[in-house]
């Protein structure tokens, strides 16, 4: 029985571990930098050149009371419309999670701001799937064993084509969060709570 126990909360631990980790790699994305969300930014160009993805999230920072965030579609984004807003916030600092792929559109509510350039559409990326163990083809009992695999010959250099490519989501310095300290915090916390739940279940 404590095997089966053990076992169990093996598996939890790595599917806790592998979401832990996935949460990790959002990226939290300051809108126009150190600038923020104000009048005068070309907030097109701070969108160049950056990858947005499904769980990341924009954060905006302004005055209370001088500016809003307002979501709105993308006919109201193009008329600077706040009158039909998707959601609105004037509380000086605005967290919008990018929760899937999509075009997100933002305006300032104030009177004229938007027809000024305070708006900013937001290209969203769906989320690459999260690296995991493989699995082996529908039907088959077997997990894939390392014989499957060719080695290379002393004579020849592997393929370039064999090795497998990832792609990391392109940040700036701006706006980048070091997500190091957050994996290795709640990777420890994780794991000394089910450490500890291991122990009475056994």
């Amino acid at each position: 029985m404590a095997g089966c126990t053990s076992s169990a909360i093996g598996v939890l631990l790595l599917l806790l571990l592998c979401c832990t980790m996935w949460t990790a790699f959002a990226t939290d994305h300051t809108v126009g930098g150190s600038t923020g969300w104000a009048n005068g930014v070309d907030y097109t160009k701070w969108t160049s050149g950056k990858t947005f993805v499904a769980g990341d999230s924009l954060t905006f920072n302004y005055g209370a009371g001088v500016h809003t965030v307002d979501q709105v579609s993308a006919t109201d984004y193009s008329s600077c419309s706040a009158s039909n807003a998707l959601s609105t916030d004037g509380s000086g600092q605005t967290t919008v999670k990018l929760s899937k792929a999509g075009t997100y559109y933002f305006i300032c509510g104030v009177a004229s701001h938007c027809s000024n350039g305070m708006k900013i559409a937001v290209p969203v990326k769906a989320a690459s799937p999260a690296i995991s163990p493989a699995t082996p083809p529908s039907g088959s009992t077997k997990p894939p064993t390392a014989a499957t695999a060719t080695p290379p010959s002393a004579s020849t250099t592997p393929s370039v084509s064999t090795t497998p490519s990832t792609t990391t989501p392109t940040t700036t310095a701006a706006d980048k969060q070091s997500s190091a300290g957050y994996v290795s915090s709640a990777s420890v916390a994780m794991l000394t709570g089910l450490l500890a739940l291991e122990l009475v279940l056994l």
